[in-house]
């Protein structure tokens, strides 16, 4: 599959998210666009291998296209890190506090989503990583659904979602499409690489919580 004679490998994707910081640790956001880019190849290779049709939860490539709108748009100065989008957005009145969706595609409400299912893809990936072999991705991804996105999920979107995850393959099946090797080779690869997700995620909590943006509409 192109995936693979592309040499896909989850190690090179994960590890990308460590470029997402600069040296005053803001968070770089073409980076970021490449790296959930890279997450979304993943998660539909993975997939495919069992010929199974899978859409990311909270519609991940639709706010990546937002992004690289805003990107290459003529404010693009604005959107070169998360910090300076944060600032110039709630500075410009371009952030819908109230529900009234006078700005429904701000990069402010797209980050967000964006964020909340990158904790939804650590917690699952950390699951699988510290996990029996004989656990069910399908029941570990349930989890970390549950624990992260549904909260901001209407229930038949729930609902919907814990079906497909049904679905999914088995654990070996998961770690051998990372494409690093056996399957202990890539729990190995997880612990070393998943650090830079965390730390991507807690700077961006941390920024959305000193501006109170954790529950933007």
């Amino acid at each position: 599959m192109d995936d693979s004679e592309t040499g896909f490998n989850l190690k090179v994707v994960l590890v990308s998210f460590k470029q997402c910081l600069n040296e005053k640790e803001e968070v770089l956001l073409d980076p970021y666009i490449a790296s959930w880019k890279g997450l979304v190849r993943c998660v539909h290779r993975t997939c495919s291998l069992r010929g199974l049709t899978w859409r990311v939860p909270y519609d991940v490539v639709s706010k990546l296209q937002i992004m690289e709108r805003l990107r290459g748009g003529p404010q693009h100065e604005h959107y070169c890190t998360l910090q300076a989008m944060v600032a110039h957005e709630l500075g410009s009145q371009l952030v819908d506090l109230e529900r009234r969706s006078h700005h429904p595609e701000s990069g402010c409400r797209t980050v967000l989503r964006l964020h909340r299912a990158l904790h939804w893809l650590q917690l699952f990936l950390e699951s699988l990583r510290t996990s029996p072999q004989d656990a069910r991705p399908s029941v570990l991804c349930t989890d970390s659904y549950n624990a992260s996105l549904a909260a901001y999920h209407p229930w038949i979107v729930r609902r919907a979602v814990t079906v497909a995850f049904c679905a999914l393959p088995t654990r070996k099946v998961f770690l051998e499409a990372m494409n690093v090797g056996p399957p202990e080779q890539a729990v190995q690869m997880l612990g070393e690489a998943l650090p830079f997700i965390e730390r991507v995620y807690d700077i961006s909590q941390k920024l959305y919580a000193e501006h109170s943006l954790l529950n933007l509409p």
